[in-house]
């Protein structure tokens, strides 16, 4: 568990494909003396398991799952990345609960100055839209941030001059692709909400491209 505030800019050192899966080394100035093999550390907003790690840097395997729904499987050597340990029962609590399991991936639209602070927009993908309020908190790359405004699955952002010393904010323009997680609770709301009907497996669609192509829509 996490808070989404960042700890460390950290820089992605090795980049290795083992087995089908990936192997990261992640370089930072972190204090590691507390860290055990089995820790979890937030990576961009992807928690992360240490499996190896030494003074200044950390290792950690990534599954498939991962790599298809975040931004990792397009990493590179020399990238700049948030890193936060995982928060302790006397961890002050900042940001709000950050749980570093990443729901989408979603892509900056906007950029710009707005006063002392940076103004983006991102657009996330219409299937977690339903998560998102005004007002309400999110993680992008792992920083917990506050959704000022939103239209449809447009939301605006304004980060201080403190956020961007400290993150890897720099780095994003119009075009970059962040990873986005919403508020657990409210995965858990909606849950919930379903009552009995939640235990039941969702039917399957009939529809395939056979279906299309007999009843005309495709030729």
């Amino acid at each position: 568990m996490f808070t989404g505030i960042i700890e460390s800019l950290g820089t992605v050192e090795s980049v290795q494909n083992v087995g089908g899966d990936v192997r990261l080394r992640i370089g930072t100035d972190l204090d590691m003396s507390d860290v055990h093999l089995g820790d979890s550390i937030a990576t961009n907003g992807i928690c992360l398991t240490v499996i190896d790690w030494g003074e200044h840097w950390y290792a950690a395997d990534v599954s498939r799952e991962s790599l298809n729904r975040t931004t990792l499987a397009h990493w590179k050597v020399g990238q700049r990345v948030n890193v936060e340990k995982a928060m302790l029962p006397t961890t002050r609590f900042g940001g709000h609960i950050v749980s570093g399991h990443v729901d989408a991936v979603g892509e900056i639209t906007v950029v710009r100055e707005d006063a002392r602070s940076l103004y983006f927009e991102v657009t996330a993908p219409a299937e977690i839209a339903r998560y998102l309020a005004e007002k309400g908190s999110i993680t992008v790359d792992g920083i917990s941030l506050t959704i000022n405004h939103l239209r449809g699955r447009i939301l605006s952002l304004n980060l201080i001059p403190h956020t961007a010393e400290r993150t890897n904010i720099g780095t994003w323009k119009a075009g970059s692709q962040v990873n986005l997680e919403v508020d657990v609770l409210a995965r858990y709301i909606e849950r919930l909400m379903m009552g009995d009907k939640a235990a039941e497996t969702p039917p399957q669609s009939k529809i395939s491209l056979d279906f299309l192509a007999q009843n005309g829509f495709l030729k």
